[in-house]
């Protein structure tokens, strides 16, 4: 059986460059560091999903069909690089739609542990906005705010003490620095 310790990442200004409603390809940019992080995390025994909330598709920005190609290519690269996501987790809805699939509801994660066995205790929720922070500690796991992305402005608007680190990098060595020996 696998180990259950997952690392939740947020996409945009996470893992791939915030343009605001991000779905072209020509507008996909992965961010400096996130391959070797992820590596160092992975090596470690971390697990990973990614939890998004992507209102353009209720706004009508961009369709289903074509945020999964934008979300296709950055599937394809990790796994290129050999980094395996479990699963996706995604809120196309609109932030005031109160459904339970939006972060920061921990719906997501508690289906993370239900289906793949994700030890939430033991888990990390990585991203550069409050919401995923709310969301690490609605789940019981650990947050970290980036602040590639929005993590600047979203820092004023933490609610809890979090670490705030400059990158996915930053965020991956502060969870190994944290690992039980």
């Amino acid at each position: 059986m696998p180990d259950g310790r997952f690392v939740f990442l947020d996409r945009d200004g996470t893992l791939v460059r915030d343009v605001g409603y991000g779905y072209r390809l020509a507008d996909y940019e992965l961010l400096p560091g996130v391959v070797d992080a992820l590596r160092v995390l992975s090596a470690a025994g971390y697990r990973f999903a990614i939890v998004t909330n992507q209102s353009g598709i209720a706004r009508g920005i961009f369709s289903h069909a074509e945020f999964e190609v934008f979300h296709r290519r950055l599937l394809n690269d990790l796994d290129r690089a050999g980094i395996a996501i479990e699963a996706t987790y995604m809120c196309p809805h609109l932030p005031d739609a109160r459904c339970d699939c939006r972060k920061p509801s921990p719906t997501p994660l508690l289906r993370a542990r239900d289906v793949l066995g994700a030890d939430l205790p033991r888990s990390w929720v990585v991203g550069d906005h409050a919401v995923d922070v709310e969301l690490a500690a609605r789940a019981g796991c650990r947050g970290i705010l980036v602040t590639t992305g929005h993590g600047e402005e979203e820092r004023a608007r933490l609610t809890v003490a979090t670490p705030v680190v400059a990158d996915l990098a930053a965020a991956a060595r502060h969870i190994l620095a944290c690992a039980p020996a």
